[in-house]
Order: structure tokens, then C-alpha cells, then sequence
């Protein structure tokens, strides 16, 4: 069967996993009576609930005799080493366009690594029938982004295409008959090249590898799409690392195919195909599966490199030990191993003394997906605030710097605007109209200067605005930036807190904590209303006595306890603070620092 290898880009939430569910249902991968999920695609739990896709897959449709693989990639820029990885397997991309955002940072971020492969995008812009559409402006957008970014004669020639995903149509037209998306997938078939098959049987095999899984029932599983020769079920093959050093011999177990949103054991992969293999041991991402007698490994995209760490630690707190099952650090370590061994954009090192180990990646959202998994699991942990990698140009040290796309209700675009490039350091790039009453900005922002933002910009514009963010340079390091400014509460004892207590507490500050909630010395129960921080009582109760009369005994009404988010906790901690993560729990902690190590971190911070 003829084959086609495409990916679906996009910024988040302009509607890939959509698009991909109405692909499936149109082209009869189901029954009509299958009862199918919203965006089917997004099969993890923490997918479903965040309403993102945070990891890379694959499905296929049959389309008039011919076979068409398509991979559905993430949309955050936190999640991009999973789209780096994933260009290299595919022949062609759809990339998908908001009508009415037009391109964002992540659109921009994608597209550069699809046009540096080679690629020839397909550009769908969709939501066409959404009331603030603008496809004309969209696509002016989209044609300036492929110039600044280099694209040739023939990538800028590319298809236009009109669609709703929700609705299920796509047309070539704006005003088309507006039906199904027949028209999408015989543009596919047209436009994206064929992999070079009949040449290619005939030469030894060799596949390089783009995502590891694992089954309860047959381990080890490596994906990626067959670049030569053809590979049968039984047959002894090689693995070789990066550098075409040879990592172990395995006779392959299964071969696996993606056939709707199932995968199907096959008894032969031909050049060409996506196919999952098992039967190794020691192979892993960006490694080459290849018959015995092949030398030579092949290249694999190089990744971005990570600009934040993180410290994981084991949960050392008087509280530990009551929710989690998984609370010694060598358990912690192999957890975190395993997760840089399928994460390529994720590495993780050891600490002086072992206890904690340091984990770099591309932003708080990924790290905050990893600890929630890990939490999921049973995992008990202690999470340091994020802190930003620097590198060093000669004797120019350099950090990373984002490009910050902002949409905000005129009304709020000045504190935004006095937000970012005043104390953040942030450089105003372009400000224009994004519609009735909204403002689009556009600034450079270092990284240190984002963290922990996002709860401070939501405030600011009162819910309504919508901040994006990703990776664009690294530049020269603009001086120290301020952190939190106001202080925290800290309980001085241990026991349960009591709701007298914090009533009387309430002019202080806001509390993270309500009544009847179990507390420790040194843990953080709320914010303190000035910069200093201070420590409270939450377990004194009302003196009691004999004497009762009327009007004497106040009622207790408690203001509603502020419940931070795992991200948000991150974000919010400072450089001697910390998030005590447990299954059951978020909880912030003060770590007592001596002078010397108060010196260290403040130096590490600027």
C-alpha cells in the first residue's frame, strides 16, 4: 500500500487533536456505532484534565488505497523537544493556523524546525466560522513568518486551505461547500512526497528511533519510522548509539503498526513505515536499529538545549511518609532516570551528597507535568524554586531571553507593558490591535523574569488576558531582577491549626491553610500583607472560662483559604523555600539557611 508521513503542528489550542479526531472519524476508522472520546488523541489523564497534548503520537488512516501516518504533536513550547524528534520521521506537515490569533510563538517555534528539514507545510487556518475570524490577515501573517524564517522559493509556495475542525469540514475556498475534509486528505496525498520505497527495499535495514514506551507485557518498545530495507519478525538486528558505537545484539520480539488509534502486530515493516519494535534492552531515543552488517549510525536532530533547573529532593518534613509510598532517593533517582531516558529534553544529574538530584528543562509547565506523574504514582518529594541556566560566551556570561506574546483587554495593556519592562528587564518588541477592544504585545523577556508571572499577570487583567511564551536567544545577562515582594507566614508549632486562631490572624495575611488542617514549625501557612516575613501561632484556641454572657462569644466566619496549583507553588516559592509535594498534598516549606549558604543562593539567583 502507498504511504504518507505527515505531522500536525500548531500553537496550543488552535485544534490539532480536533482535526485529528474528525480525520479518524471521516476516513472510517470507526464503527458508526463506536462510542469514540473528545479528542481521542490525548489518551493521558493529565491530557484529558489540562486539555493540552504533552505527548507525541501516531495514528494512521486509510484514504482511497493508500495509507496515511499522521502524528499529533504538542503545542507548548515547554513540550518542544517531543515536535524535534517527531520532524524527523515524517515526509510533509499540516500546519494549523488560529484564523483569528493568526500565527503564535509556538507556530513560529515549529514551523522554523519543519523548514530547516526541509519540509513543505500544508497551511490550514482554521476556525474560519468562529465570529472574530480574520483569514485574510492570518495569512498574511503566516506568508511574512515562512520569509523571516528563510523558507525557499518552494516552501513559501505553499497550499491554503480553509477549515473547521470542530465542524469537520476543510475546504480550498472560504466560501466552499463546507462538507467533510475530503479535500484535506486528497491534498495530502498530492502535495506530500512519497518515502522512497522500491529503492530502499532492497538495502540493508536501518531505523532511527524517536519515542520509547514501555508494556507491561513485552518491555522494552522503540518507535520510528523505517528509513531502509525491510525487517520480518524473529530477525536479529544491532543497536547503535549516536557516536555508532554498537549497544547490544536482540532478536526483535513484535512489530507493531499504527492502524487508527490502535496498534497492530505485523509480520513485516517495509521502508517507510512507522512501526514499534520490542526485543531490546539498552537502546533508547535517537539511538539506530540496523541489521548486523551496517556500520554507520544515523543522524539524529540535535535538541534545543534546557534553560531552567529544578532541585528534587527526597520529603524530609516532620509530615512525611503519611500519603506516599515512594520516599527514598534512590527510588527517586531510577523515576527521574527513566524519565531523561524517553524525555530527551529533560537531563538530570546527581547533587553533592546524593540526596537530591538537579533536573533541566525547557520550562515550569514540563516540570510541573513530571512531578505531578510522579505524585500520580505514590512519589513524596521536596521541589526548589526554578532557576534559570546561564552560559558563558568568552567573558560575556549570557541567559536565556522568551518571546512573550500577550493578548489583554486594552484597559490593562499599561501594567502589563509596565510589568514586563520595568522590573523583569523585558524589551517592548510590537504592539498593535488584535480586535475589539484587545491589544496584542509583544516583548523579549529574560526567563528569570517570567517565573512565577503568570499569577501576578492574571491578577492584573482581572482573568481575561492570555500570555504565551517561548524559548528565542540567549543575550547578555541584564542585571539582577527583584523576586516575590511580600513576605510569608510561617508557623511557629506543630499540631492541627485551629479556626480561632486564624480568624485572629486574618489581618496579617492571606492564609493557604483552613481549619483543622495539620501543620508543622517552619511551614508556610499564608502570605504576609508586608515583606517581612513572620512567624505565627495557628493552633491558639480561645481561653475558656465560667463566665458567659450575651453578645460575649464572636462568630468565626474564615475568608476562604487561597489553594495554589503545583505550577502556581513552584512559581511562588523564593530561593530558601520549598514545595513539599506528596499524592494527597501541596505544601511550602521554609528551608533555614545559615549565612553561607543565604550567600550562595543569592548568588546563584542573580
Amino acid at each position: 500500500m502507498d504511504l504518507r508521513n505527515i505531522a500536525i503542528i500548531a500553537h496550543v489550542d488552535h485544534g490539532k487533536t480536533t482535526l485529528v479526531d474528525e480525520l479518524l472519524k471521516q476516513s472510517g476508522s470507526f464503527r458508526e456505532n463506536q462510542a469514540i472520546a473528545e479528542r481521542a488523541m490525548d489518551s493521558n489523564d493529565l491530557e484529558r484534565e489540562r486539555g493540552i497534548t504533552i505527548l507525541a503520537k501516531a495514528t494512521s488512516v486509510e484514504w482511497k488505497g493508500m495509507r496515511i501516518n499522521i502524528v499529533d504533536t504538542p503545542g507548548h513550547a515547554d513540550f518542544g523537544g517531543e515536535v524535534e524528534r517527531i520532524l524527523s520521521m515524517v515526509d510533509g506537515v499540516v500546519l494549523l493556523v488560529d484564523a483569528a490569533e493568526g500565527p503564535m510563538p509556538q507556530t513560529k517555534f515549529v514551523t522554523s524546525k519543519a523548514l530547516a528539514l526541509g519540509l513543505r507545510p500544508i497551511v490550514i487556518l482554521n476556525k474560519v466560522d468562529k465570529g472574530d475570524a480574520e483569514p485574510d490577515r492570518a495569512l498574511d501573517e503566516c506568508f511574512d513568518l515562512f520569509a523571516n524564517l528563510g523558507a525557499d522559493d518552494d516552501q513559501l509556495d505553499f497550499p491554503i486551505m480553509y477549515a473547521s475542525g470542530r465542524s469537520g469540514w476543510a475546504d480550498m475556498e472560504l466560501d466552499g461547500p463546507r462538507k467533510d475534509l475530503a479535500a484535506l486528505l486528497d491534498l495530502v496525498v498530492a502535495h506530500v512526497p512519497a518515502p522512497i520505497q522500491i529503492e530502499n527495499r532492497q538495502l540493508d535495514f536501518t531505523m532511527l528511533v524517536t519515542t520509547l514506551g514501555n508494556d507491561p507485557f513485552i518491555g522494552r518498545v522503540l518507535t520510528g519510522r523505517v528509513e531502509k530495507g525491510t525487517l520480518k519478525v524473529g530477525e536479529t538486528i544491532k543497536a547503535l548509539s549516536r557516536d555508532g558505537i554498537k549497544l547490544e545484539q536482540f532478536r526483535v520480539t513484535k512489530i507493531m503498526a499504527f492502524r487508527g488509534l490502535s496498534q497492530v502486530a505485523i509480520d513485516i515493516a517495509e521502508s517507510g513505515d512507522i512501526v514499534s519494535l520490542s526485543g531490546m534492552s539498552k537502546a533508547t531515543v535517537a539511538d539506530t536499529l540496523c541489521s548486523l552488517v551496517v556500520e554507520e549510525a544515523l543522524e539524529s536532530q540535535p535538541i534545543d538545549p534546557p534553560t531552567i533547573s529544578v532541585t528534587f529532593g527526597i520529603n524530609d518534613s516532620p509530615l512525611a511518609g503519611r500519603d506516599g509510598k515512594k520516599v527514598q532517593s534512590r527510588v527517586i533517582r531510577e523515576r527521574l532516570m527513566k524519565e531523561a531516558e524517553s524525555n530527551v529534553a529533560i537531563q538530570v544529574s546527581d547533587t553533592p551528597g546524593g540526596e537530591a538530584f538537579e533536573v533541566s528543562g525547557r520550562g515550569e509547565l514540563q516540570m510541573g507535568v513530571l512531578i505531578e506523574n510522579m505524585r500520580r504514582e505514590g512519589f513524596e518529594l521536596s521541589i526548589s524554586r526554578p532557576q534559570v541556566l546561564f552560559r558563558n560566551d568568552g567573558d560575556v556570561k549570557l541567559e536565556p531571553v522568551e518571546e512573550v506574546t500577550i493578548d489583554v483587554d486594552d484597559d490593562y495593556s499599561g501594567v502589563v507593558i509596565e510589568k514586563i519592562t520595568g522590573s523583569r528587564k523585558g524589551e517592548l518588541i510590537e504592539m498593535r490591535p488584535a480586535g475589539v477592544g484587545k491589544t496584542r504585545i509583544i516583548a523579549h523577556v529574560p526567563s528569570r523574569g517570567l517565573i512565577g508571572y503568570q499569577g501576578e499577570f492574571l491578577t492584573d487583567t482581572r482573568g481575561t488576558g492570555v500570555l504565551n511564551r517561548v524559548f528565542n536567544d540567549w543575550e547578555p545577562y541584564k542585571g539582577s531582577i527583584p523576586g516575590r515582594r511580600s513576605g510569608v507566614l510561617i508557623s511557629m508549632e506543630n499540631g492541627t491549626s485551629v479556626a480561632y486562631a486564624i480568624f485572629n490572624l486574618e489581618d496579617r495575611g492571606k492564609f493557604f491553610i483552613g481549619p483543622q488542617e495539620p501543620v508543622y514549625q517552619g511551614m508556610i501557612i499564608g502570605e504576609h500583607s508586608r515583606e517581612n516575613d513572620l512567624e505565627v501561632n495557628p493552633l491558639k484556641g480561645k481561653k475558656l472560662t465560667n463566665v458567659r454572657a450575651s453578645g460575649t462569644d464572636e462568630a468565626v466566619k474564615l475568608t476562604t483559604p487561597i489553594s495554589l496549583s503545583l505550577e502556581q507553588a513552584i512559581a511562588y516559592i523564593d530561593n530558601d523555600e520549598l514545595v513539599e509535594v506528596t499524592p494527597k498534598s501541596i505544601r511550602l516549606r521554609k528551608v533555614f539557611l545559615d549565612s553561607h549558604e543565604r550567600k550562595r543562593q543569592s548568588r546563584l539567583a542573580n
